[in-house]
């Protein structure tokens, strides 16, 4: 217990320390013509942000983070500890450094509360774990260690800031002189990094991006666009779809389409669903049980009833990967899980209000979804038992009733920029000439529909699980046009393709990529050119100096 409070309180400092140099909480009275000026300045306090702010005062810059919650770390932090790795000898420079934070946490045994390091290692999955790093944390470490890094290089960090999304941008002909945020602070600043996950600022600062999935013929690419051949899925019956049961007149229940919308390899506007990534946990002594949300609505369970009355009820629909600690960071399972299916397709692109709905409607769903699998009558009772045996972590997530923060945001806008990432890039028949990271872990998109067919078996419009060599990232592609934004730099909405941003968009390559940009911001800074002028050779050799991996063949020992 003492050291669980000693970790409160170091935890709470160093974030009383980082938000010490510019405290937007305690400073909302600060007048509104008040203008911070920096070097640099990153909107989004993601961990890609945080490395980005890291590096960028390690080359002795001046930089500001602006995180529009309050709370940094994105995903990192808040759910997703079971880290998509792909292949971690490809995790290099700053990024490693945290994840070597991450492990030197855990050699100490006082941090082991619930279970021993060694009971964890050994159900803990082999390619998030090596002799220097560990990819598998609590979120709360992970806030800490990031915390930590900020307080460490004095970075200033302004929460509770979102860009007004109006008139939050000014430019110079191809040049951003400021922004300004809704409460009318401005920022001003030699480069921007735009480290959020929807890519505001990037999308408010004149550059062209886009939304959805292209057709495969757009790039010649293979599993872009409606995807419909991956093998369904059904229960030892067949699946009744419609509102009354038999009756094809009466339409068909929530969370399904009549059919699939799109033929094969068409383009559209969905994107890939969201969920939120739980920290439960089946320790006694550390559970909360789940709660019944405030706007229940049962009908948002109906197809979870029909699938279990099916016959699926061998497991929960639950992805529960382990983390230290007896808890896990619990993905979905199957299609009939945390993923909110067709409710994320505008969030992209949504002002604040239509995303906060957004929002809390995947909230209200998801802790339903935990609700229903351990208290509803139509749950069976074998299912009802195990769900009733977890619940939320007590230690995680303290200030928001132990659910997560962040909304797992797989994918936002994606920037059209000076080269688009594809399918191509990723499978090695075009090679990347100007790596700044390297991405492995393959392509990976979740479902936009599903439906039932007539067998009552389970359809789902999403691409098969697509493995990938070791590829390397391009500079280009994080840059955008020169004539649209010279002095802007976007690590998280990229440019890529839908396809092969399912392989980019994992947590331990944008934090790469955020320590990428910093440098090259860095440098644009020194040179006194655009973003695109940045020489690469100079660029390449800062990143190997910084220990960033840019060869495939090279690897951490």
């Amino acid at each position: 217990m003492k050291e669980y409070i000693r970790h409160i309180l170091v935890s709470t400092i160093c974030m009383l320390l980082a938000i010490g140099y510019n405290p937007s909480y305690a400073q909302k009275k600060k007048s509104i013509n008040d203008v911070t000026k920096k070097d640099i300045c990153i909107y989004g306090g993601t961990a890609a942000g945080v490395i980005a702010a890291v590096q960028a005062a390690r080359l002795g810059k001046s930089v500001v983070i602006i995180e529009p919650s309050k709370y940094i770390g994105g995903m990192t932090s808040s759910g997703l500890g079971n880290t998509d790795v792909g292949k971690q000898a490809t995790i290099g420079g700053v990024a490693r450094e945290f994840y070597q934070s991450i492990h030197q946490w855990y050699e100490n045994p006082a941090h082991w509360k619930y279970e021993t390091k060694e009971k964890f290692l050994s159900k803990a999955k082999e390619g998030r774990i090596s002799s220097d790093a560990l990819f598998v944390f609590e979120p709360h470490v992970a806030e800490l260690k990031l915390n930590e890094m900020i307080t460490k290089e004095g970075i200033p960090v302004v929460y509770g800031e979102r860009l007004d999304l109006k008139n939050g941008v000014t430019k110079k002909g191809t040049k951003i002189v400021s922004i300004r945020m809704e409460s009318g602070r401005v920022f001003e600043a030699k480069v921007f990094i735009d480290c959020s996950y929807e890519g505001d600022l990037m999308a408010n600062s004149g550059v062209s991006y886009t939304v959805g999935r292209e057709p495969n013929s757009q790039y010649d690419e293979k599993i872009n666009g409606v995807q419909t051949k991956e093998p369904k899925r059904k229960g030892e019956r067949p699946l009744d779809p419609f509102i009354i049961p038999g009756d094809s007149t009466s339409g068909v229940i929530k969370g399904l389409m009549p059919n699939v919308v799109g033929n094969e390899g068409d383009g559209d506007k969905r994107v890939q669903a969201y969920n939120y990534r739980l920290c439960l946990t089946s320790q006694p002594e550390n559970l909360v049980p789940f709660d019944k949300p405030q706007g229940y609505d049962e009908s948002e369970y109906e197809l979870l009833f029909r699938w279990l009355e099916a016959g699926n009820t061998k497991g929960l629909p639950l992805g529960s990967n382990p983390i230290p600690n007896e808890k896990t960071d619990t993905n979905k399972a199957g299609w009939v899980s945390t993923d909110y299916m067709g409710h994320a397709d505008d969030y992209p692109d949504a002002d604040y209000s239509k995303r906060e709905k957004i929002v809390n409607d995947h909230y209200v769903y998801t802790k339903g979804l935990l609700w229903t699998l351990a208290n509803h009558p139509r749950v069976p009772e074998n299912v009802r038992f195990r769900a009733s045996k977890i619940g939320y972590a007590k230690d995680e997530f303290t200030d928001t009733g132990h659910f997560p923060f962040q909304l797992y945001v797989r994918e936002g806008r994606r920037m059209l920029g000076e080269l688009i990432m594809t399918e191509h890039q990723l499978k090695g028949s075009k090679k990347v000439t100007d790596p700044v990271a390297l991405g492995s872990y393959g392509m990976d998109s979740h479902p936009t529909q599903i439906w039932v067919d007539k067998e009552g078996a389970l359809n789902a419009d999403t691409p098969k699980w697509t493995g990938v060599p070791i590829y390397g990232i391009s500079y280009k592609s994080i840059t955008p046009k020169a004539e649209e934004c010279s002095n802007i730099i976007v690590p998280i909405c990229i440019s890529a393709s839908h396809s092969a941003y399912g392989s980019i968009r994992m947590e331990p390559v944008y934090i790469m990529l955020g320590q990428a940009a910093a440098t090259a911001a860095s440098l644009a800074i020194d040179k006194n050119v655009s973003i695109q002028e940045v020489p690469y050779d100079k660029l390449k050799t800062r990143l190997l100096v910084d220990g960033q991996i840019l060869d495939a063949k090279a690897s951490i020992k």
